[in-house]
Order: C-alpha cells, then sequence, then structure tokens
C-alpha cells in the first residue's frame, strides 16, 4: 500500500505551505501510471493527516490518462489498458508522455483569523 507513504510526503508538502492555516482542499493531478487506487488515497489521507491542519481536508483528484508517443508511425495515442504499445499501428517501440504525474498542482486554506 504505496499510498499510505505517498499521504504522508504529500501532507508534510502541504502542511509546510498551509503555515498553520486550516487546509480545506488539495488539488492533486494522479497519472494513470502511477497505479494509484483513489479510495485507498482518501482513506490514507484521513489516517495521516489526524490532528494536524488537514484534518478534514479534502483530496481532490484530477486523474491522468498514459499517453504515448509512437517511433514508428508518430501517433500520439491514449492508453486503454495498462499495455504500452501503440494504439494506432501496434508497434511496441513508444515513449511514455503522460500520465506518469503525481502533483499537487493547489491547496484551498480556510480564511485567516
Amino acid at each position: 500500500m504505496h499510498e499510505l507513504s505517498l499521504c504522508q510526503s504529500i501532507g508534510t508538502i502541504v502542511r509546510q505551505h498551509a503555515a498553520e492555516r486550516q487546509v480545506q482542499v488539495v488539488h492533486l493531478t494522479v497519472g494513470q501510471l502511477r497505479q494509484v487506487v483513489p479510495e485507498t488515497l482518501v482513506y490514507c489521507w484521513s489516517i495521516v493527516n489526524e490532528g494536524t491542519v488537514c484534518a478534514g481536508s479534502v483530496l481532490d483528484i484530477d486523474h491522468v490518462p498514459g499517453e504515448l508517443t509512437c517511433s514508428d508511425c508518430g501517433e500520439r495515442t491514449t492508453m486503454e489498458e495498462m499495455r504500452i504499445v501503440c494504439g494506432a499501428c501496434g508497434s511496441s517501440r513508444v515513449t511514455v508522455t503522460g500520465g506518469e504525474e503525481l502533483l499537487v498542482t493547489s491547496i484551498e486554506l480556510a480564511e485567516a483569523g
């Protein structure tokens, strides 16, 4: 369950930027090739952040499909399955050009006060 260690790292980053303000929403971009289970990530997030400024915050996850560029035909295709082959010609001479992301894109904080 690598989601637990991911949440620990994400929590550290978010808490540093929150500067003691209560965190309401954490926006993430997660690529398909990261093989993250969203429900497990949300569950681990609640456990890791008990008693912190992130307690009760929500993860807003933007899923990015895997994307490949073919060296043979030049097509750029979205992965339909977890197969690293060109969706247009079937070649295995491809470069992964998307879907490996794992980014904290923004956080929403409670009003200071």
